[in-house]
């Protein structure tokens, strides 16, 4: 597998995945480049759809090229420069501006890894377009929510649960096998391990999302607790809130327990391999604790890991990454704490 990790392209993924990178780096080389171009171009198609741009017919047309175009439908590339313009984020801009260079990288992979990359980001645009046919043309003080759990769940599987599955065939590609039953299970958890990601975002982004009129919680949930979207706008509704939000949290909890499973499930000598994925779960582990104690609904707070305890979370990785006994336990213990 050559290493599609030139200059350009790590830049690129340093400077858009943040916390990610950190797991990309410490991936084993033999799944590291499918991974992270994985991430890119996905991390392209979300700043498509998140574009701070008038026209949702825009968007959707400039997404529905790329996906065209990923997946070999259509040899032309899609034109992004206005798109790219609107980008407040100088890395995002620079992502846009140089998204035909990940793209490229496609070439380079094997017939098997492309494949399962474009399966894989089918679903993850797929939610995409979803997500902005659902919310697109939302006028001013308007805040559109989900329908119900069944459309919440489908969202958080198209664009987390999917990378899970992505990254167990990955690993049982190119790293190590398993059969039977064992690899249902992995499969089940690798699923429940992208949906515990994708939930917790979901959950600690409540404010943000409906500043931009949308709201993943679901109408009919929160009519049983008799509140509506706009009432999520006010901090003093937190009490009323909780017993529905703390219910998400237990979800997003037993998805992450799931995720230790998975981890627990890996042979033991793929230490590289148990680090990448451990410390995501810490960190979210970490991040359910503080939603569990603080007021989501107030937007002058936002709920999110430090710097620095993300470096000693990682350093709690790094010492316990090469026993597997040692990793569960960390992991069990940060749970708890």
């Amino acid at each position: 597998m050559p290493n599609l990790f030139n200059e350009e392209i790590d830049t690129l993924l340093k400077d858009t995945s943040r916390s990610f990178y950190l797991t990309l780096k410490v991936l084993p080389k033999r799944i590291r480049s499918q991974v992270g171009l994985l991430y890119l171009l996905a991390r392209i198609a979300d700043t498509i759809a998140d574009s701070d741009c008038d026209s949702t017919d825009e968007m959707l047309e400039a997404l529905g090229q790329y996906g065209d175009k990923i997946q070999g439908r259509c040899n032309n590339l899609p034109d992004l420069d206005n798109l790219a313009t609107l980008q407040s984020d100088p890395a995002e801009k620079k992502l846009l501006e140089n998204f035909s260079k990940p793209i490229s990288c496609l070439d380079d992979l094997s017939s098997s890894d492309r494949e399962r990359i474009r399966d894989c980001l089918e679903i993850i645009i797929g939610g995409q377009t979803l997500d902005l046919k659902r919310f697109g043309g939302i006028k001013d003080n308007q805040i559109t929510p989900l329908d119900n759990e069944d459309e919440l769940d489908d969202y958080t599987y198209r664009v987390a649960g999917s990378v899970g599955e992505f990254w167990t065939h990955m690993t049982l590609d190119h790293m190590f096998k398993v059969g039977g039953e064992n690899e249902a299970r992995l499969f089940e958890t690798g699923v429940r391990f992208g949906k515990a990601l994708q939930l917790i975002n979901i959950l600690r982004d409540i404010p943000e999302d409906l500043r931009l009129g949308r709201c993943y919680i679901p109408e009919s949930s929160l009519a049983k607790i008799n509140l509506k979207p706009n009432d999520l706008l006010e901090s003093k509704n937190m009490d009323q809130f909780r017993p529905l939000f703390d219910g998400y949290l237990d979800k997003a909890s037993g998805h992450l327990d799931a995720a230790v499973e998975y981890i627990g499930m890996l042979p033991a000598g793929q230490f590289r391999l148990r680090a990448a994925c451990m410390l995501p779960v810490l960190i979210g582990q970490r991040t359910l604790k503080l939603l569990r104690s603080n007021n989501v609904l107030d937007s002058d707070s936002r709920i999110k890991v430090s710097r620095k305890e993300i470096k000693r979370l990682k350093n709690k990785t790094f010492f316990a990454m090469f026993s597997r006994r040692r990793s569960m336990k960390i992991l069990a213990s940060n749970r708890d704490c």
